[in-house]
């Protein structure tokens, strides 16, 4: 078996080397040995960082992402989990895009000032009334 020490698990990844101590220690991967002061890791390691690293651009935990991981350290990906996660990315897709559409308004609002522009004033009293992402989307897209 071809071990990599951490420094050449980090360079093939790209991930620091402290940040795979991180994941080690929290139980998400596992050296198989040491080479003097050295983390050594099998090959799967690198497929297993890469899950971490998709899990992490999910929007998951580093728990939900351990959790993705079966006694073995291969994937062992729950479907429900994931579709509920897509639920959760599409309602954000949207707020942002509504969020985006708004700073869009504003920067090309032709209104001397932007205290000055109707849509600009009823997001402001949407925004002091309430905090919810979801509810500035809903109430932008009747704007």
């Amino acid at each position: 078996m071809n071990l990599l020490d951490i420094s050449e698990v980090s360079k093939q990844t790209g991930i620091a080397a402290s940040a795979i101590r991180h994941y080690e220690e929290k139980g998400l991967i596992t050296s198989v040995g040491r080479r003097g002061l050295k983390r050594l890791f099998g090959p799967e390691v690198i497929d297993q960082l890469a899950l971490i690293t998709l899990g992490k651009a999910g929007g998951f935990s580093l728990d939900e992402i351990k959790a993705m991981f079966g006694p073995d350290g291969r994937p062992a990906l729950s479907r429900p989990k994931l579709q509920a996660r897509v639920g959760e990315l599409d309602s954000q897709i949207e707020q942002l895009s509504a969020l985006r559409d708004m700073i869009q308004h504003v920067a090309d609002c032709p209104a001397p000032s932007h205290m000055e522009c109707p849509k600009f004033q009823r997001l402001l009293r949407i925004s002091g009334k309430r905090r919810s992402g979801g509810a500035i989307s809903q109430r932008w897209q009747s704007f």
